[in-house]
C-alpha cells in the first residue's frame, strides 16, 4: 500500500470505536501519526492496539469535547510538540433521545448541541492556526443525511447536524484562499454503536462495517485533494475522488 499520509499528524475525535477507530486504523496504514481523542480510556487503548497492529503510532488523549479549556490545552500541546496539525477528523457525536421538541429536557438539548455543534466550533477555533501552519491542512467533519431530510422526533441531533453543515461551509469559505481545505463527509448507513442505540431492533448483519468507509476519509485528507466546502457521500465502493 502506498503510504499517502506519510509524515502527517492527524487528530481524530470520537476515536475509541466505530468510524473514528476505523479511520485511525486506516490512517495508520497510510503512514500518519494519530492523535486519538475520546472520553473512554479503555476504548482508546483498544484503538491504539489496532493502530499498532497496522504498523502505526498514536498519542492517546482522554478528552470530553464539552470541556472548552481542554480543547484549547490540546491545541497548545500539539503546537508545542509538532508546530502544526495536518488533518482534523471531527467524528464525535451523540444522539440524545427520540422526543417531541416540546418534551425534550433543556439539559439534554444543551448536551447534544454542545457536543455535535459547539464542540466542533471550538475545534475549529483552536485548531485553525495549526491547520494553517501545515503545508496542506485538511479538516473533515462527519455529518448525517438527517441534516438535509429532518424527521419528527429527531430533535437536537437533526438540528445540530444541520447547523454543523452550515458551520463547516462558513469555515470553508474563510479558508478558501489558504492551503486549508474543509469538507463534510456523510458515511451513510454504517454498523456503529450510535446507530444501534438509535435503531435497537435493527439487524446489523447487512450494514457496512466502519472500515468500509475509511477510504473516503483518506481521499479528503491527502494533500492532493482540492475539494473545499463540499458535502461528500461515502458510497460503499466509490470513495470520493478529489479534483486537482
Amino acid at each position: 500500500m502506498t503510504r499517502r499520509l506519510a509524515g502527517t499528524i492527524a487528530l481524530i475525535t470520537g476515536a475509541s470505536r466505530g468510524i473514528g477507530a476505523a479511520v485511525a486504523e486506516r490512517f495508520a496504514r497510510e503512514g500518519a501519526h494519530l492523535v486519538l481523542a475520546a472520553r473512554t480510556v479503555g476504548g482508546l487503548e483498544e484503538a491504539d492496539d489496532a493502530v499498532r497492529t497496522a504498523g502505526g503510532t498514536a498519542t492517546l488523549v482522554p478528552l470530553d469535547l464539552r470541556d472548552a479549556i481542554k480543547i484549547d490545552e490540546l491545541a497548545a500541546a500539539l503546537y508545542d510538540r509538532y508546530g502544526r496539525l495536518d488533518i482534523l477528523v471531527a467524528n464525535a457525536a451523540e444522539f440524545g433521545v427520540f422526543s417531541p421538541l416540546g418534551h425534550i429536557d433543556p439539559a439534554v438539548w444543551a448536551e447534544i448541541v454542545d457536543l455535535n455543534l459547539t464542540a466542533n466550533w471550538r475545534l475549529i477555533r483552536a485548531m485553525d492556526p495549526l491547520l494553517r501552519a501545515a503545508a496542506a491542512g485538511r479538516a473533515i467533519f462527519v455529518t448525517d443525511a438527517i441534516a438535509r431530510a429532518p424527521l419528527p422526533y429527531w430533535g437536537p441531533y437533526a438540528v445540530s447536524k444541520a447547523a454543523l453543515e452550515s458551520l463547516v461551509q462558513v469555515y470553508a469559505g474563510e479558508v478558501e484562499r489558504t492551503a486549508v481545505r474543509a469538507n463534510l463527509l456523510d458515511p451513510g448507513i454504517v454498523r456503529t454503536r450510535l446507530r444501534a442505540r438509535i435503531f435497537p431492533g435493527e439487524n446489523p448483519t447487512g450494514l457496512r462495517d466502519p472500515r468500509d468507509v475509511a477510504a473516503a476519509f483518506v481521499e479528503l485528507a491527502v494533500a492532493e485533494c482540492r475539494r473545499n466546502g463540499e458535502l461528500i457521500s461515502a458510497a460503499p465502493l466509490d470513495p470520493p475522488q478529489c479534483r486537482s
